[in-house]
């Protein structure tokens, strides 16, 4: 059960930053990036904090069809 769940976190790591992993499954950010680092993740930028928020003087585009 451990090598599959840990198999299931490594192929996050592949596919989401660590600290979104992290967070989403409750392990340390550390954790995460170590085992990011063991799989041969290329998640080496990733901008953390609040991405709900838009920047200052940002408007979404109107998308047609919706």
């Amino acid at each position: 059960m451990a090598a599959a769940r840990g198999a299931a976190i490594r192929q996050q790591l592949l596919e989401r930053p660590a600290p979104v992993v992290a967070d989403a499954l409750g392990y340390h950010d550390k954790t995460t990036t170590r085992l990011l680092n063991e799989t041969g993740g290329t998640w080496s930028r990733y901008a953390a904090g609040d991405h709900k928020r838009s920047p200052a003087g940002w408007t979404p585009q109107e998308t047609h069809g919706s």
